[in-house]
């Protein structure tokens, strides 16, 4: 919403919003564009009357504001049906889509367009992406050209349309990354999931392209409804794009990439995790297959900087280094650990999670979720959020998750919120500690006060009495 808030200001309209509780990276997003955001929600921000109102996902009937635009009569759409309307059509639309790797995969191939209009100013690309790129230090752009870019979001898209935000957005080709049961406050089970993404799969034109995943029997079933040329990548043997002699150093990935058996391009990463490998492949693969040559995709690929909240480093004090991530599912935290696993090789990595994904406060994963964390060296869970919304037969047990966590060996504490985790975790933290905080939210402010509160520890000086 806050990316579709900027296009709209490029476009000379003027934009005001409301949300329950902003937070960064968006909410400063916003303040930098002068774009007014009022908390909480309250009919007195409809007045004076808005021409339209764009209503978000997040937003049901009984909201002051939603019930005040019914009673009244205000004009209201979804942002997927404006953005269609409004940004889409005549575009060269290209989806990214898939549970897991939208964001930071759109992200590559905003930047692999970018790179490659330096030579070739028509390719330089409008996007909407879901997070901040770095590279770009927005989460959209609005050009002349045709490329448009988008992340496409399985999630539903308004209160009155409860499909997918991306069965709006009709795209000339897209890349389909992984495919898993996830939004569980939606979606009955993964076979609702795969139905979605065949709707999506169905909506690509015979003269377009299908970059999809191999690893994953799930994308398989979901291809089926296919009219389009279908490319799979990953590490299969008789993959269209294969990965072959992937190398993880320093914080720095690097792998050969072959197209049909013959070497494309020898590619490097300056970002941990064979997730993100995978990711850049896909980004690599669609921009080949839309005429970009292997030099721009290698040069860009090198200079990516990654997106605001993936594995982005928030802090380094003391000798401790503090990492944010948006995971948001056990398959998203593990491939976090992992990489970081091998970024800090020898180092004690703590991983505190915030369960707060419609997905992770439910126990449909629990077992998963014990499995991905114990890839950490220290766990710290805090509670649900919000767990009173969520029936309690359906509701994350962190107890359970704590005790699956100690009965594999791994050290694990369990804390009501933010705060008193601060207070737990930061006398015992060492020299040398990697600590990933893992929430898709604002998470009680912990990005910024944990720093602080590891700077304060360390800025007390023993003072030597006199009689």
């Amino acid at each position: 919403m806050a990316s579709l808030a900027g296009l709209l200001q490029l476009r000379g309209h003027r934009v005001t919003g409301s949300d329950a509780s902003a937070y960064p990276p968006m909410s400063d997003q916003l303040a930098a564009l002068g774009i007014a955001l009022t908390q909480p929600y309250d009919a007195k921000n409809l007045q004076p009357h808005p021409d339209l109102v764009i209503v978000g996902n997040a937003i049901s009937r009984g909201n002051v504001e939603l019930e005040y635009i019914l009673n009244h009569g205000l004009s209201f759409r979804s942002m997927a049906d404006l953005l269609h309307e409004e940004f889409l059509q005549g575009h060269e639309t290209l989806a990214v889509a898939g549970t897991h790797g939208k964001t930071t995969t759109t992200s590559m191939l905003a930047w692999i367009y970018e790179v490659a209009s330096r030579t070739r100013p028509e390719l330089a690309p409008s996007f909407l992406i879901g997070g901040i790129a770095e590279n770009f230090g927005s989460s959209y752009a609005l050009r002349q050209t045709k490329p448009f870019l988008i992340e496409a979001d399985e999630y539903d898209t308004a209160f009155f349309d409860k499909g997918p935000k991306f069965l709006h957005y009709f795209p000339n080709a897209i890349i389909l990354t992984h495919v898993e049961f996830d939004h569980a406050d939606i979606y009955a089970d993964l076979n609702a999931v795969k139905t979605a993404f065949r709707r999506l799969v169905n909506l690509v034109p015979q003269n377009g392209r299908i970059i999809a995943f191999d690893g994953s029997e799930n994308v398989t079933d979901c291809l089926t409804s296919a009219f389009t040329p279908v490319e799979r990548y990953g590490f299969a043997s008789d993959s269209y794009w294969r990965l072959t002699d992937l190398n993880h150093a320093n914080g720095i990935t690097s792998w050969k990439l072959l197209r049909q058996g013959k070497l494309f391009a020898e590619l490097v990463l300056p970002i941990a995790g064979e997730h993100n490998a995978l990711n850049a492949s896909a980004a690599a693969a669609l921009a080949a297959g839309q005429g970009i040559d292997a030099a721009s995709i290698t040069d860009a690929l090198a200079t990516f900087r990654s997106v605001k909240r993936r594995l982005e480093v928030r802090a380094e004090i003391a000798g401790i280094t503090i990492i944010d991530d948006f995971a948001h599912h056990p398959t998203a935290i593990r491939e976090t650990l992992r990489a970081l696993s091998s970024s800090y090789p020898g180092h004690r990595l703590w991983a505190v999670l915030e369960p707060r994904s419609n997905t992770l406060r439910r126990n449909v994963f629990e077992q998963e979720l014990v499995e991905a964390l114990r890839l950490a060296d220290r766990v710290v869970l805090a509670q649900v959020f919000r767990s009173a919304a969520i029936p309690e037969a359906e509701r994350l047990q962190p107890e359970n998750v704590i005790a699956g966590l100690k009965a594999l060996g791994c050290p694990a504490e369990l804390h009501e919120e933010a705060d008193s985790i601060i207070s737990a975790i930061t006398p015992q933290l060492e020299l040398g500690d990697v600590v990933a905080i893992l929430s898709n939210g604002g998470f009680g402010g912990i990005y910024e006060k944990l720093p602080r509160a590891i700077e304060a520890r360390t800025s007390v000086v023993p003072v030597a009495q006199t009689s």
